[in-house]
């Protein structure tokens, strides 16, 4: 059993492509235009890029759901490795002791291995969100010894759990269970091709019909669609139906700053400041200059992305600009990792359900207010989607 000496690969922040620029950087494999370790940006451009995706759920005895997407969900693990060349090393099994032996084999021969676990009820993200619903999703292994694994997940240092609550993170669902792979360097004669293909497919998502659900659910006219919800009361599904007054507002509120600002993420902007780097650099890797003005468009994005969620948790509500906060400080908490992480995003947890219960029995806008605050959402949504179709367009352009 084994701990990588001198492993050092913590940057990755988002599930796939962070465990994958994590395993990369691990292994030495370097990008050869920039001379760098592939960065994440990179990773997520091949990966499909961004869209915006609008969905919601109620469910009886729970909150509503505001699902806002802001990158390619249509397979982007398996695009990016297959579309980079990269050989994946799979070995899965339905017995734990053969899933520990697996591990145990890649690393002993100095590699780390990638796992998927249930990330949502791990002790490092202290009491979940969500009620033992798994979220399964890969992180890095790079050590095992003394029956605690140590793992690199969204954190800036290695988070150690027993090896008891990793074979049970590690066996939630069937699908998963017990998975462990390693990487293969990119082939590095396909890496235009990977890059081209991201951009199309980002273009194609905002354009598009989606290659699964409803038009209304991806890209601009889900821009549309969102608009339409929020101005529109008697319309099904409208955010006065789905998320009124109170609890249910806050709910929606906090899920669209969550979604775009903390959800794999260490800024607002959802997603939007990552896929300007990666134009950036696929401008010089396509020998396309043009990308650097899209990019430009996209940072547009990004802060007006930033200032929808400011409009929702606005300041001067002071009930709803701590929850901003506490949430933001969820992120940072995680991000920063450390010994207490679990026991500070607790207490974070736990201030957070206070505020719930003050939205539940005293929500802080009155009725009017409340029109008034989706009256202006919608006008922000608006600004995004007009930036958006310049940006969009301008990348198709670029790219030719």
């Amino acid at each position: 059993m084994t701990v990588i000496e001198n492993y050092n690969a913590f940057d990755g922040i988002h599930w796939e492509t962070g465990s994958t620029h994590n395993f990369f950087k691990a292994r030495g494999f370097v990008n050869p235009h920039t001379g760098q370790p592939y960065s994440e940006p990179f990773l997520l451009g091949v990966s499909g890029g961004i869209v915006f995706g609008y969905f919601s759920f109620a469910y009886e005895g729970w909150d509503p759901i505001l699902a806002l997407l802001s990158r390619n969900t249509f397979d982007p693990m398996d695009k990016m490795l297959s579309r980079l060349g990269v050989v994946q090393n799979i070995k899965q099994s339905t017995k734990a002791e053969n899933g520990l032996k697996n591990l145990r084999n890649m690393l002993d021969d100095g590699t780390p291995a990638v796992a998927w676990i249930d990330i949502f009820n791990t002790s490092y993200v202290g009491s979940s969100d969500h009620d033992g619903i798994p979220g399964m999703s890969p992180v890095v292994v790079y050590g095992w010894a003394d029956r605690q694994v140590h793992i690199a997940d969204r954190a800036t240092q290695g988070f150690v759990i027993s090896e008891e609550e990793f074979v049970a993170a590690w066996g939630k669902v069937k699908k998963f269970k017990h998975r462990v792979a390693t990487y293969e360097a990119p082939d590095e004669s396909k890496l235009a091709s990977a890059v081209t293909a991201g951009i199309w497919d980002t273009i194609n998502l905002f354009t598009e019909k989606p290659p699964k659900g409803s038009k209304n659910s991806f890209g601009f006219a889900a821009y549309q669609h969102w608009i339409k919800l929020l101005t529109k009361p008697k319309t099904r599904l409208s955010w006065e139906k789905e998320f009124p007054r109170g609890v249910k507002l806050y709910a929606g509120l906090r899920d669209m700053f969550t979604r775009t600002s903390t959800f794999g993420q260490i800024q607002g902007g959802a997603d939007r400041r990552p896929y300007a780097a990666f134009l950036r650099e696929s401008a010089d890797m396509l020998n396309k200059p043009a990308l650097n003005q899209v990019a430009d468009q996209f940072l547009r994005s990004a802060d007006e992305w930033e200032k929808l969620t400011a409009l929702g948790l606005a300041d001067d509500v002071p009930l709803l600009a701590e929850a901003r906060m506490l949430l933001a400080k969820k992120r940072d908490t995680l991000r920063a990792g450390g010994q207490n992480t679990g026991e500070t995003i607790t207490d974070l947890n736990r201030r957070l359900a206070e505020i719930r219960t003050a939205c539940e029995a005293d929500f802080p806008l009155n009725q009017d207010e409340v029109e008034s605050l989706r009256a202006v959402l919608a006008a922000q949504v608006q600004v995004i989607h007009d930036v958006e179709l310049e940006a969009v367009t301008a990348l198709k352009d670029a790219i030719g």
